[in-house]
């Protein structure tokens, strides 16, 4: 897994602006943003892989430990404003990994609680 490849930059306001959380390695399952004082305030984000950039996903979550309605975000993209997907200030916990993480995969989470291994879990 090129989970060393992956960033995100997560921002509080829409198009890139007020409080910003970096990720600089991938691989990385946060339970509950609470631990960052980011629950549901998430507006806007930059997902890359530096090496394979169509090799990533981010899964967000409405709940802390990776319950809720969930939005899925494969590849590198910029996302200016989450309310274009209806999730605007709703994550509470996300899932972040070097590689394209299968819709089976991601219900196998969301139904066990837990992500995928060797990643870094993050837990308030």
């Amino acid at each position: 897994m090129a989970n060393s490849d992956v960033r995100l930059a997560l921002w509080s306001g829409i198009n890139f602006t007020g409080r910003r959380i970096l990720f600089r390695r991938g691989g990385v399952a946060v339970r509950d943003l609470g631990a960052f004082r980011f629950d549901n305030v998430l507006s806007s984000f930059r997902l890359r892989n530096t090496v394979q950039s169509n090799q990533v996903t981010l899964v967000l979550f409405s709940r802390i430990n990776f319950q809720g309605s969930f939005r899925v975000f494969r590849g590198s993209q910029n996302v200016a404003n989450l309310g274009n997907f209806n999730f605007n200030n709703v994550t509470s916990s996300f899932i972040l990994v070097g590689r394209n993480l299968t819709n089976a995969e991601i219900s196998q989470i969301q139904s066990t609680g837990r992500p995928p291994q060797d990643i870094l879990i993050i837990r308030q």
